[in-house]
């Protein structure tokens, strides 16, 4: 079907969605809503960011509501406050025409007082986080015994949250629903998992493109060493003068480190992460929103329910784990027919990840060098120059001020007016620029076609090797260290040799200027409550073990920090 009028839909929502400026349906909404509203069927549906999953969910479930039942008949269950409001935000809007519909949004860091006289006046449809929801089963303020659909919104990050044991409770609190439909990005072994407990032969949409890029994106990376990724997403973000974006870290310290940076530098930007309180998360991206802030530097989880059309960049400092994360991030630029541009900066060591990113999303990567100097200030340049070609002006407004402009600026060549007009911006980047090196990592072609680092100029280093007294019993992974020393310590990876993971212990091999930091960074972890020793390797492998009286834990997959 390629028209709204053919699925069955209310002319109330056709009015709602026409007054958005939907004309025609997405892939996954010509899938799902027919099928969801000819048949009460489960369904699992895998749908990127950006591919109009709302909707496909949103408008089935208001054409299915009862009106003149005042109770709650379906529930969406959302991993974060911000996507929990977005969708019941968009679902208001289909609605709009239909004013007999009551959606209501419960999370938590707002009145939960609020919230209950909401759905007490008569909910139709509750937008939830599982928390929030479990909190008000618990108090008995909701019933879900009459609730006839379900709906599990990025059900993989919900997972991935820590919220199976709630999302356990919801289910088999509506254990009268007809229907439930999951919408994931991904689908682990987890969200399988609650397929097969919960669905009875359920419709699967999406499965064969579930890793299928936008083909309007463009992906880059550029690589430099570790300790010059800040310093390269700075370039980046100057030699694209106008970029409004969304800057990606992998932890809530690191997003914080970097806003925190980029504010300190004079960059329009702002941190978005777990850590924020909700009025300050709402502030944020307010600002955002209205294009107040140039720049958002968020977590994977924090940027859920973000939804921005027009996003010229995302960029990556440092690549996911998972390809499907990358596919995540990338699909928030090049939106609604937007050309979108997805940047990478990565170390040597990750630009294998790219390729297996190629291979499983069917995309390709240009690499890119990282601008130098001169060629930021050369595009600060231009961008100042066709600025002022194309501002507007206020001939009117202006009129009364231009014999004294004329005046000041008499004794003035035209070449000489047009050298002092691009010079207010440009010198300043010339300022910090003049002197600036080239971070590119040096590469020379291997026998297979690749690129390969070159070894660093700067000569020979001395490598310790540290005994650790946590190994394979313990759950110890390399990437697990590796992600410890690179972003909780700040170990550039150059300085990190051979990692030997045993049995009951692990043989580091660090450059020696790196030595006492890694000992002294690596004593204040714990890994199972154990806490991580570390001693230079005698040979001898005498391990002394200590318990942390802080009780800082960390799971087998990873070690945290305090």
């Amino acid at each position: 079907m390629t028209d709204f009028k053919e699925m069955g839909l209310s002319e109330a929502l056709l009015q709602g969605i026409a007054a958005l400026g939907f004309e025609k349906p997405t892939p996954i909404q010509q899938q799902v809503i027919p099928a969801v509203l000819q048949s009460n069927t489960d369904l699992i549906a895998l749908a990127q960011t950006g591919t109009g999953k709302t909707a496909a969910f949103g408008l089935p479930l208001l054409q299915l509501v009862r009106p003149q039942e005042r109770h709650v008949q379906a529930v969406v269950l959302c991993p974060t406050r911000e996507l929990c409001v977005q969708v019941a935000s968009d679902m208001a809007h289909y609605a709009r025409y239909a004013d007999q519909y009551s959606i209501v949004a419960v999370y938590g860091g707002a009145s939960m007082e609020t919230q209950i006289r909401q759905i007490r006046a008569g909910a139709h449809i509750l937008v939830a986080t599982p928390g929030r929801l479990v909190d008000l089963l618990v108090r008995q303020v909701v019933a879900l015994d009459k609730v006839a659909r379900v709906v599990l919104d990025e059900a993989d990050e919900m997972l991935n949250m820590g919220f199976r044991d709630a999302v356990d409770l919801i289910l088999e609190a509506a254990e009268n629903r007809q229907t439930l439909w999951l919408f994931s990005a991904t689908m682990p072994a987890e969200v399988r998992a609650i397929a097969d407990t919960y669905m009875r032969e359920p419709l699967e949409i999406g499965i064969a493109s579930r890793q299928q890029a936008n083909a309007d994106i463009e992906h880059v990376y550029h690589i430099c060493r570790p300790e010059h990724r800040y310093a390269a997403l700075k370039r980046i973000v100057d030699a694209h003068p106008g970029i409004y974006g969304l800057i990606f870290c992998r932890t809530r310290a690191e997003t914080k480190e970097i806003a925190e940076q980029m504010i300190r530098d004079g960059y329009n930007a702002d941190a978005l992460h777990g850590d924020l309180a909700q009025s300050d998360r709402d502030r944020v991206m307010q600002r955002f929103r209205e294009r107040h802030l140039q720049l958002l530097i968020a977590t994977d989880v924090a940027a859920r329910g973000i939804d921005v059309s027009d996003l010229s960049h995302v960029i990556h400092y440092g690549l996911p784990d998972e390809p499907e994360v990358y596919i995540h991030r990338a699909g928030r630029t090049g939106r609604a027919g937007r050309k979108g541009v997805s940047i990478s900066i990565i170390t040597p060591k990750m630009e294998e990840r790219i390729r297996i990113i190629e291979r499983r999303a069917r995309i390709t990567f240009a690499r890119n060098a990282i601008p130098t100097g001169t060629e930021v200030c050369e595009r600060q340049l231009f961008y100042i120059i066709q600025n002022i070609r194309d501002q507007e002006v206020q001939r009117e407004q202006m009129a009364p001020f231009l014999p004294k402009i004329y005046e000041a600026l008499q004794d003035l060549s035209k070449e000489e007016l047009i050298e002092r007009f691009a010079s207010v911006e440009f010198n300043r980047f010339l300022a910090y620029y003049r002197d600036a090196i080239d971070i590119n990592v040096g590469s020379r072609p291997r026998a297979n076609g690749r690129l390969s680092d070159r070894t660093p100029s700067s000569g020979s280093t001395t490598q310790q090797r540290l005994f650790v007294n946590v190994g394979l019993v313990d759950g110890i992974q390399k990437k697990d260290l590796l992600s410890l020393l690179i972003h909780d310590l700040h170990v550039p990876k150059h300085a990190i040799g051979k990692i030997e993971i045993r049995r009951t212990h692990t043989l580091l091999d660090v450059e020696a200027t790196y030595r006492q930091e890694v000992q002294r960074g690596m004593s204040s972890f714990n890994v199972n409550g154990r806490r991580i020793r570390v001693n230079e390797d005698n040979g001898g492998h005498t391990v002394a073990f200590a318990r942390d009286k802080k009780k800082r834990h960390a799971n087998k997959a990873s070690a945290s920090s305090r």
